[in-house]
């Protein structure tokens, strides 16, 4: 007997990234972007045994962005002028697609900045593609 639609998960590899005045095409990993809420642990005299535990800090780690290289610098020009002293901050959003292309849920991240840039892993034995990557520093979130 069936109880309702079936709903399948979307899949992980069907996903954009938008950079405010970037237009780097595509992107093999989005990593990071874990929020988590500090438990501060107060003791009250007449709870010895069992502190409070309240909210504290909101802490946000790091998104990495990898991607196959091209002949694009638009990343690592972001990267290069932030070691000039030269900081521009940016929204991006990471977009999950459905199976047919269309945007089914979007994270904004605002204020970002390269923290750091890693070039490719080189081995005259492989095949692989080259792929560099970009770590964003980031002051908020939202699932939108």
């Amino acid at each position: 007997m069936a109880t309702g639609t079936r709903v399948d998960p979307y899949l992980g590899f069907n996903f954009l990234v938008e950079i405010d005045g970037i237009a780097q095409a595509g992107f093999t990993d989005v990593t990071g972007g874990d929020t988590t809420h500090e438990v501060v642990e107060y003791r009250e005299g007449n709870r010895p045994t069992h502190p409070l535990k309240l909210v504290g800090q909101t802490k946000v780690t790091n998104i990495t962005l990898k991607w196959g290289m091209t002949d694009s610098r638009e990343l690592y020009d972001w990267f290069r002028d932030v070691t000039k002293g030269i900081i521009q901050r940016r929204n991006f959003s990471l977009v999950q697609l459905d199976p047919t292309g269309n945007e089914v849920v979007r994270w904004n991240f605002y204020e970002a900045w390269p923290t750091k840039y890693d070039i490719p892993d080189y081995n005259g034995k492989g095949n692989e593609v080259s792929i560099e990557s970009v770590e964003l520093a980031f002051e908020s979130s939202e699932k939108a």
